[in-house]
């Protein structure tokens, strides 16, 4: 018997049906691909954004330390131990020196005596330790103090807080003007600091990196060690009149008669 030659109509409308279905399934992940491809692209957006702020956001907390920055070598509250590397003499006592960047008598102090504290530092005679203070601002209604303190220990980051320390009593302004960071970045530049660091060492003060550091300072020095002002010399832990390490000859013998034979 002869197959019938008739098409069953069903197949071709199912067939239909099917492509019309794969055609609005394409249709619509095609729109799909589109949403979530710019979801995609928002969201790389906000991340690389979001990276940005995050980035400079971390950088100024590292750059303040999150108000406890300390000096390397230091902890909070006590004094900055100059010149670490050098490997001190047998017997050679600790120097301790209390000064204030805007004090008078400590720019005078350093003229007569600083290059021979220096250089018995630098000898390993003595182990050196400055105890920056600020309590001049609030005496002149200024920062100069802290300002300059900051530009200290900024610069020591790059190995040039004695150069710094030196320069600044070299061109310490008059009692009462106080120091602006312009003012301070001429010396940063003489001591050597260039280029990056030298950008990072303005940030570093404009931001005041150390600046609880220098108050902890203060406060112990006065509250704690008792000083009475500035500049104060102790040796060993004693307390010295001015007047008996006022001279190159005075510190000498002050220091030969407290190293340990």
């Amino acid at each position: 018997m002869a197959k019938s030659s008739k098409k069953n109509p069903s197949v071709g409308s199912d067939r239909q049906a099917k492509i019309q279905a794969a055609a609005k399934t394409n249709n619509g992940g095609g729109a799909n691909k589109i949403v979530i491809a710019a979801v995609v692209a928002i969201v790389a957006i906000v991340a690389v954004v979001g990276g940005v702020i995050w980035s400079e956001v971390s950088k100024n907390k590292a750059v303040v330390g999150n108000g406890n920055a300390t000096p390397a070598g230091a902890t909070i509250g006590e004094g900055f131990p100059a010149h670490p590397d050098v490997t001190l003499k047998a017997g050679a006592p600790t120097v301790d020196l209390f000064e204030d960047f805007q004090c008078p008598g400590c720019g005078a102090y350093e003229k007569s005596v600083g290059s021979t504290i220096t250089e018995m530092a630098e000898a390993g005679d003595i182990k050196l330790v400055y105890h920056v203070v600020n309590f001049l601002d609030a005496r002149l209604g200024n920062d100069g103090s802290t300002k300059a303190g900051n530009g200290a220990f900024c610069a020591a980051e790059a190995g040039k807080f004695q150069e710094f320390h030196d320069l600044a009593y070299e061109n310490q302004p008059t009692e009462g003007d106080g120091w602006t960071v312009d003012q301070l970045k001429p010396l940063a530049e003489q001591a050597g600091l260039s280029g990056e660091t030298l950008t990072g060492w303005e940030k570093c003060v404009t931001l005041g990196k150390y600046t609880n550091y220098i108050k902890a300072v203060n406060d112990n020095a006065f509250d704690v060690k008792k000083i009475k002002g500035t500049p104060t010399v102790m040796i060993n832990g004693e307390i010295l009149e001015t007047q008996t390490v006022g001279s190159p000859e005075l510190f000498k013998a002050a220091v030969e008669k407290a190293t340990k034979k």
